[in-house]
């Protein structure tokens, strides 16, 4: 953590309302730090190495992976807490854990997995990340999960705000330990959740450029991306396109960071909050984009809609992600002997909706590859299993 004096509606390590299970303090770490060394170590984090951002991972080595987005959100996310004198590690941890519970396939593998599982109260990758760090990681002797603080759940569970109706995981876990769902998050969860909006309008522009999905000529006509990309054009005329890109979208997220601490700035000084408790009550986020940045960013996000996620190489790859990842679940449903030992004991005696979630878990778990490979195992009659 910074040496500098936290903001009084920081979240103070020493002030942590603590875990579920007590556990003895650590020597050397405040717990917030704690938390963050616990998501770096847990099996779910070392997994977002080989799940897709937007491509799959070995379409090239250079694109974003899940995990390389979350150490982008991660970094940017103790950069603003340091200069808004918040706690940063715990932004970090928030940001660090955020996509634990992510399918392979990005976004294609949820929408697989969210129709499979409507029978059996939906799938969400929200809730799965909350799934994942309160019970299906199982590194620890006394409980499941990874014991976080209150504080670091509380941001997992309504970083996007107030949660009126949370999905059952949540809910089931607010009964025991209330999160105060109906309240905003701490500052630092509404640093970490816009810290990754700030990620990855910018590093989708640049794996957008990098695979030839949209050209620098488009990119100009966009506003607040076009401002910048001529600014480093006047400023590096002789540049190579690679480079003038990696520096427009350099100067694009301290363009964005600027007007977030700057609206923030304003946003705390006119509530005058004295506490983080303060910050929770506060009726509207504190941590937030002006209006002006708002507006200037729809239209890159429909470009990147667009152009980029709906690109017919992008369409061809979540084509085939949904069919592999809706097939394994078909398959795994009706056959529970094809799962591995550990996850046949577990969906013996279970329930359909029981086993349907324990069949999820299993799916939400794997890699791309993890999963690719399992399909080709099942369903091509010429591979050796």
């Amino acid at each position: 953590m910074s040496s500098q004096p936290l903001a009084p509606y920081a979240c103070h390590p020493a002030h942590s309302r603590g875990r579920l299970v007590d556990e003895p303090a650590s020597a050397t770490r405040s717990p917030f730090q704690r938390d963050r060394d616990r998501i770096i170590h847990a099996g779910a984090f070392r997994k977002l190495q080989y799940k897709t951002q937007v491509f799959v991972y070995h379409e090239g080595d250079y694109y974003r992976t899940r995990l390389t987005h979350s150490l982008e959100v991660a970094q940017i996310a103790r950069s603003i807490a340091r200069a808004l004198a918040l706690n940063e590690d715990l932004a970090e941890a928030m940001a660090l854990a955020h996509d634990l519970g992510h399918t392979p396939f990005g976004h294609a593998g949820e929408d697989a997995l969210r129709a499979a599982m409507e029978p059996y109260g939906g799938f969400d990758h929200n809730e799965q990340s909350f799934r994942v760090v309160t019970q299906i990681e199982e590194r620890y002797p006394l409980f499941d999960g990874l014991n976080l603080t209150w504080e670091t759940l509380e941001g997992l569970a309504k970083h996007n705000g107030p949660v009126q109706n949370p999905r059952p995981a949540i809910a089931a876990f607010d009964a025991d330990w209330s999160l105060e769902l109906q309240g905003y998050a701490s500052a630092e969860a509404q640093v970490a959740s816009l810290s990754d909006d700030i990620a990855y309008v910018n590093h989708d522009l640049d794996d957008g450029l990098r695979a030839g999905l949209f050209t620098l000529s488009e990119c100009r006509e966009l506003p607040l991306v076009g401002e910048v990309f001529a600014q480093v054009e006047r400023r590096y005329p002789d540049l190579d396109e690679a480079r003038r890109a990696h520096a427009a979208v350099r100067e694009l997220i301290g363009l964005m960071v600027e007007d977030l601490l700057i609206e923030s700035r304003r946003r705390l000084q006119e509530a005058a909050p004295g506490s983080v408790d303060e910050v929770r009550a506060a009726g509207q986020p504190l941590i937030a984009f002006s209006a002006a940045m708002k507006e200037k960013l729809r239209p890159v996000r429909r470009f990147q809609f667009d152009r980029m996620y709906r690109h017919y190489r992008v369409n061809r790859l979540t084509s085939k992600a949904r069919r592999v990842l809706r097939q394994l679940f078909d398959i795994f449903l009706e056959e529970p002997g094809l799962l591995p030992d550990e996850w046949r004991q577990r969906v013996q005696g279970a329930n359909g909706a029981q086993r349907a979630r324990i069949v999820a878990d299993y799916i939400a778990g794997m890699t791309d590859r993890y999963a690719l490979e399992s399909h080709e195992k099942l369903f091509n009659p010429y591979v050796r299993l």
